[in-house]
This record gives structure tokens, C-alpha cells and sequence, in this order.
């Protein structure tokens, strides 16, 4: 088990790194992590959702994902509340402070989908979440070391010299655990080194003596790293690229599924911004999009609150184009009801009103894997639904995509506006090129084999600089 001395020190490009490792030498490996929370979550082969994170760990070991995988998500919807999702299926929304005596009840389902793994695997390579140094939680915990003790499972603890105080952050956790939990750690691993490796030995040392746990290695910044996936939305870059095809994307402050966007970031023709609080749509802006949301009606306050209306309206009065994914495409339309309460308190909030649809909020969930043509340009696609809603209107007649032969999403009239609520579609390199193409420019990119090609290159990188083997070995 992969556990971190704080978070975003690297704990699931690690787990990912490991398990392709293990999988190129041929052992049957798959990911775990107890419990995650990320509105950035992938729909399973068993129709359920983990988090994406776990998604590209299976990738990597060369499975489909599967619930097992992240048997607890939450789902942040406010600051002091999340959706808990259990083995694929929404269970319940609750506050943060009442979660601390749910998740107790919990563990049950995580040791028999750790279980279920381990029975179909050599290997099972488990994911940590936040630190264990977080002893104020401890109590009914499923994440950290409550997980490793009931699983008889090994913890390398992991810190990241990258923002400083690395050795404080290994030995303070050492000190504040109780020691049974800190008999669960077998040694330790330093993360995203810059610079001379040896400049550190002697910080190294001092872990060692202060800990008396076992060091395996110095691991150096993975400058591939930002080719993958990411599933905190503190991980969402300015801008990236500087192809003549200005993307602009408006930061959400429930934005989810922001991976939609990755392939988009890896084209030379284009050049993505992520607009954050206070920055207006730029008038060169040549796409405009509305991404997922956690929840539709609060961003769309949000997005109001910014001025993005008045700068999109503007965007499409200049001939810019717009895409809504999911909550966006729920956005651009006349209005969004909630009458049950579903998404926060109910009643109806006036859309954008740049598409004629309108969305009313249902408690069905729609969990699915979706081929599908492209309407506009005829062209093959595939993606997935994770969604509340249903969302219908007269533009609906101008389908974005056709699934099985029905209508999917709404173009306007003059094209320049679209809504799906497909995510995932630009994976697709065909795709990606007749939208890209529909802009005026051409894509050259090969999104499939670039995450492939830079997991295996994170592979070598860990068996460059450090002790695969031992950590390997460490497995019970």
C-alpha cells in the first residue's frame, strides 16, 4: 500500500507506474484505493463509477476498470457536503461531519472488494488517501492505516521533496502515529526530486535513524507526468499549447470529468486556457467550453457570479463556437429544474438560453459506455454518460450525436453551439479530428498511444531510480 505523507505527493502515478512495472513482468496485478474523493470519476465495465485515477491504474495494469477498484468515491456537490458512492452506486449524500460515523459502516464493502481483487490477482497495489498523519480521522478510518490493519497489508509512505520539508513531513508522521499503525510501515520513498539525487543522502540518512524505516530510493520529477490524466482539480494547468485554435475553458468551481479536455491539451494546433475566478473569455478565443459539473445550478450562479455570461454572449455575437459537456450542455439551455431537491435546494434556475432545450433533474442516475456517430460529420465516436437529467426541446432535432440510431444532445441552428452529454469524446483521434477540422486546423495526435507510451515510460523511470524489486517483494 502506497500511502502518502501528505496530499498530491504522487500516490496514484505511483500505484499506475507500479503496476505497469509489475505487469511487464508478467504478474497479474490490478489497482485498489479504499476510499477516493474526485468529481473526476470513469463509468466501469460493471456500470457503476470509481475515480478516474483508478481508471488509468487499470489501464496501466491492462484491465477494464471496475468498481471493485475504488469500492468508496465521494463526490464533493458544497464545501460541506459529498455524494458517497459504494461499490459503483450512489448511496447517500451527507455533511462532512456526519460522514466520520458512515464511514465506519463502510469497510464491510471495502475488504470484500479488496478481497474479490486479491482472489482474481497475484498482485493487488493499494492507493492511500490524503495521509495518516491525519490522526484526528483515525477513528473508523477505511483509508489509510484503519484499511492496512484490517488487510494485514505493508505501507511505503511516500513524501514530496518537491514543496519542501520532506524530512519533517516522514518523521512528524512517524510521530504522531500510534505505534501499531506505525508498525504497519515498512519503509519509505522520496518523490519528485529536481536537480543532484546526492545533494539529499544526507537527509536520507536522517529519515533513517529518526524512523528506523527502510528507504527505497530518491525517485526524480516524471516530466511525463502532466501527458496523464489528473484527477484533483488543484492539478488543472493556466494554458498549455500555442496552436492558432484558442480553447477557452470556464474552471467551474464543481467542474467534473476535466480529463475530457487532455486530449484536447496534447494537439499542436491548439492552444487551451483553463479561465479561473476573475479572468474574462478572451476576444481571440475561437471555442469556448462549458465543462461537467458536480452541480449545474450552483456553477451556473458561479459562472454568473464571474460574468461569463455577458463574455460568452459576446464570444457568439463575434461567430465564436461553444461546446457544453454533461452540466454545460445543461447550461446552455432555457432553464434547469430541480423540483426534488436532488442537487441542493429545488426549484427552477433560467438557463443561458443559448440552446432550446430545457433539463429537468430525475433521481436516476445514467451510468453507461456509449459508441456513437458524430451527426455533424458522420463521423464514429465513443464515450461515456455519468449524469443526472433529461433534457429535451426543439433543438434536440439537430442531434450532436446519434446512439443506437436515437437523437444525442442538440446543435443550434447556425452550428456554432453544441451540447452533448457524452464525456470522454476526444480520446478518439477520428473524432477529434473532424471537430478540429470543423475549427480550421488539423489534429495529429494519437491519444491512446501517447498514455501507453508514457506509462511505460514512467515504468522505466521507477526502475531507473528505485528499489522496484524490494517494493515488490514487500507483498504478503
Amino acid at each position: 500500500m502506497i500511502q502518502g505523507a501528505g496530499s498530491n505527493v504522487g500516490k496514484s502515478l505511483l500505484v499506475a507506474g507500479l503496476c505497469r512495472v509489475a505487469r511487464r513482468r508478467g504478474v497479474s496485478v490490478a489497482p485498489f484505493k479504499p476510499q477516493n474523493m474526485s468529481n473526476n470519476a470513469a463509468v466501469t465495465i460493471d456500470g457503476g463509477e470509481i475515480g478516474r485515477a483508478q481508471a488509468l491504474q487499470a489501464q496501466a495494469c491492462g484491465l477494464e476498470p471496475h468498481t471493485d477498484m475504488n469500492p468508496v468515491l465521494l463526490k464533493p456537490e458544497t464545501d460541506i457536503g459529498a455524494q458517497v458512492v459504494v461499490q459503483g452506486k450512489r448511496l447517500t449524500t451527507v455533511r462532512a461531519r456526519d460522514y466520520a460515523a458512515l464511514k465506519s459502516t463502510l469497510m464491510g464493502s471495502v475488504l470484500d472488494s479488496f478481497n474479490r481483487l486479491k482472489a482474481a490477482h497475484d498482485l493487488v497495489i493499494v492507493e492511500g488517501a490524503g495521509s495518516p498523519a491525519e490522526v484526528n480521522l483515525r477513528q473508523g478510518d477505511i483509508a489509510n492505516m484503519g484499511f492496512a490493519r484490517a488487510a494485514g497489508v505493508p505501507v511505503v509512505l511516500v513524501g514530496d521533496i518537491d514543496r519542501g520539508g520532506v524530512i519533517a513531513q516522514i518523521v512528524g508522521t512517524k510521530a504522531v502515529l500510534c505505534p501499531n499503525d506505525a508498525a504497519m510501515i515498512a519503509g519509505f520513498l522520496i518523490n519528485k526530486f529536481r536537480g543532484d539525487p546526492s545533494l539529499f543522502d544526507e537527509g536520507y540518512r536522517l529519515i533513517e535513524t529518526h524512523t528506523d524505516w527502510r528507504g527505497f530510493g530518491v525517485l526524480p520529477f516524471f516530466d511525463g507526468a502532466a501527458k496523464l490524466p489528473a484527477e484533483d482539480a488543484l492539478d488543472l494547468g493556466g494554458a498549455t499549447g500555442g496552436g492558432p485554435v484558442r480553447i477557452a475553458c470556464l474552471a467551474l468551481s464543481r467542474i467534473a470529468n476535466f480529463d475530457d479536455l487532455d486530449p484536447l491539451k496534447l494537439e499542436p494546433s491548439v492552444s487551451l486556457k483553463m479561465l479561473r475566478t476573475g479572468e474574462a473569455i478572451p476576444g481571440d478565443t475561437t471555442l469556448v467550453i462549458l465543462p461537467g459539473t458536480k452541480s449545474t445550478r450552483g456553477d451556473l450562479a458561479y459562472l454568473r457570479a464571474q460574468g461569463w455570461d455577458t463574455d460568452l454572449a459576446a464570444h457568439i455575437h463575434r461567430g465564436g463556437h461553444v461546446l457544453g459537456i454533461c452540466g454545460g450542455y445543461q447550461m446552455l439551455g432555457r432553464s434547469i429544474a430541480d423540483p426534488d431537491g436532488i442537487e441542493g435546494e429545488a426549484g427552477n434556475t433560467p438557463g443561458l438560453g443559448h440552446l432550446d432545450v430545457a433539463t429537468v433533474m430525475t433521481g436516476d442516475k445514467r451510468l453507461t459506455r456509449v459508441s456513437a456517430t458524430h451527426a455533424p460529420s458522420h463521423t464514429p465516436m465513443a464515450g461515456y454518460e455519468i449524469h443526472i437529467g433529461q433534457t429535451d426541446g426543439p433543438d434536440r432535432s439537430r442531434p450532436f450525436a446519434l446512439v443506437d440510431g436515437q437523437p444525442e444532445g442538440a446543435v443550434s441552428g447556425d452550428g456554432r453551439i453544441s451540447g452533448s452529454y457524452l464525456h470522454g469524446m476526444f480520446t478518439g483521434d477520428a473524432f477529434r479530428a473532424a471537430f478540429l477540422k470543423n475549427l480550421g486546423v488539423t489534429a495529429t495526435g494519437h491519444y491512446g498511444q501517447s498514455i501507453e507510451t508514457t506509462l511505460d515510460a514512467l515504468a522505466d523511470h521507477l526502475e531507473a531510480h528505485i528499489d522496484v524489486a524490494g517494493l515488490l517483494a514487500l507483498a504478503r
